[in-house]
């Protein structure tokens, strides 16, 4: 049976294409469900009208298939609370040039 930690593994293989960093790192990730085959998986972007939206949809799901176990992706977008710089790792913020 997959774990939530493989899970987050995985998804540090995502990246945000206009920042070039992954979506844990970046804060976008609030929360990833694991029963069973099935793997939900919670996220924000760095703004309602991401260009980059469906790509990182994709590449989440895509990611998330590679988990051995899963079966099934169940992706929930959303933007509460929203995503702010302060939600990004200490090393992503160094790297942007946050703080």
């Amino acid at each position: 049976m997959a774990s939530r930690d493989e899970v987050m593994e995985v998804l540090r293989q995502v990246e945000d294409p206009e920042l070039g960093m992954d979506i844990v790192d970046l804060g976008l990730l609030y929360d990833v469900e694991v029963e069973d085959s099935k793997a939900r998986v919670t996220y924000s972007l760095t703004s309602m009208g991401c260009p980059a939206g469906p790509l990182i949809a994709q590449d989440i799901d895509s990611a998330v298939r590679q988990v051995e176990g899963i079966q099934d992706v169940e992706l929930e977008l959303t933007f509460d609370p929203p995503w702010t710089p302060d939600r990004m790792s200490d090393d992503a913020k160094f790297i942007l040039g946050f703080g």
